[in-house]
């Protein structure tokens, strides 16, 4: 008998990217965008086609003629056949029919590999957007503009793209890191209150993991952030996407080959709560929950005392989110469900987040049902007590 062969491939790809914070991107005294186009030699000019969210078209004045006349006074020839605008929102992510207009757009623009597709937008426009690109032929590069606070401190700095398929959260999608992002805070000016409100929730649940310091500081800043103080929120944003992409880098497993992600904390109960609301909470607002559920949990196990629990809930409630919804007294079977979807989208172990005290989680491997339900009652009590806030 014939002895088998094995061939071994062993390879290694190192992924940079800078991350860009700024303000005015689209005046032409600003070079920050062009020089990111411009920082590879290429035989030549390298063609651009752009998708813009369409809440940012219609909250921005002459947003399109503004993109339009950047480019062309840098002599990069765009035009509207050169732009796409899409829905913005978690819609933007439940049809397939955006995906397939993004592709007609790199198409028409004869996009490759050495050109560059634009995002524009909030966090599920670039999901979308970047799933397109990871795909068309195998890779285009994308340059991401996040527009709202939870896309510039969390979803637009990572590596991953999505879509909802199935009737579950980001069933398809891709991991691969963008050619460069770069964060507008001018954009942050334009964002309706639930959505400047709602990416603070994505820099408590990791300073709740990761940095003390960090949630004492977003409680000593609460009222700033409630004022929309501008300043305060270019600090949380920076300080929130370090935290996030310095995780990304340093944990070992950025495409997330094994079972674990801590940077989910609270999301396991937020992502069913999304679709169980057919997506009318927002991301963070469900985040906001989810962590609140999760936080419940680690005091009833004696994991946090009740004082740190208390500061969470009560940052939560200044900051104006809520701490618990309708769902998780309706549909609470159905949301304990949603763990094992959890578990499904990595696969192998279920790998939930708790916290030992703020700053500090810990991985833990089962949840118990009849806790779940205690924490739900706990936080039911606890709006019912605090009425002037909840």
């Amino acid at each position: 008998m014939k002895q088998q062969q094995i061939l071994q491939q062993n390879f290694q790809v190192t992924f940079n990217y800078d991350i860009i914070f700024s303000r005015s991107l689209f005046d032409t005294g600003n070079t920050s965008l062009i020089d990111v186009i411009k920082k590879e030699p290429a035989f030549q000019q390298p063609k651009i086609a752009i998708v813009i969210d369409r809440g940012v078209v219609e909250t921005t004045s002459q947003f399109i003629a503004n993109v339009i006349h950047y480019f062309n006074h840098y002599q990069f020839g765009i035009s509207e056949h050169s732009i796409n605008v899409v829905q913005g929102g978690e819609a933007v992510k439940n049809s397939l029919d955006v995906i397939e207009s993004v592709l007609q757009l790199i198409n028409d623009n004869k996009i490759d590999r050495h050109s560059f597709l634009i995002a524009i937008g909030g966090g599920a426009v670039l999901d979308a957007v970047g799933y397109a690109a990871a795909i068309a032929h195998r890779g285009v590069r994308l340059i991401r503009i996040p527009t709202t606070v939870l896309s510039q401190n969390d979803s637009g700095v990572g590596v991953k793209n999505s879509m909802n398929y199935f009737g579950k959260k980001n069933f398809l999608g891709t991991f691969a890191p963008p050619y460069a992002v770069l964060n507008d805070s001018d954009f942050l000016t334009t964002l309706k209150e639930r959505d400047w409100r709602s990416g603070i929730s994505e820099a408590i649940k990791v300073a709740l993991i990761k940095d003390a310091s960090f949630f004492d500081w977003i409680e000593n800043n609460a009222q700033a952030l409630n004022n929309r103080e501008v300043s305060v929120m270019e600090t949380l944003i920076i300080r929130c996407a370090a935290l996030h992409t310095d995780h990304i880098s340093k944990n070992g497993d950025p495409f997330e080959k094994g079972s674990s992600r801590p940077l989910d904390f609270g999301h396991w109960a937020a992502h069913k709560m999304e679709q169980l609301t057919n997506y009318e909470i927002t991301h963070g607002e469900a985040v906001a929950i989810g962590i609140a559920l999760d936080v419940t949990y680690s005091f009833l196990i004696h994991r946090i005392d009740a004082l740190s629990l208390e500061r969470i809930l009560k940052c939560f409630l200044t900051l104006g989110f809520a701490i618990t919804h309708p769902v998780l007294d309706a549909h609470l079977e159905e949301v304990i469900r949603g763990l094992e979807e959890f578990r499904e989208h990595l696969g192998g172990r279920l790998t939930i987040m708790l916290i030992n005290e703020i700053g500090i989680g810990e991985e833990v491997h089962a949840l118990d049902k009849e806790i779940i339900i205690q924490s739900v009652q706990y936080l039911n009590s606890f709006c019912q007590l605090n009425t002037e806030v909840c």
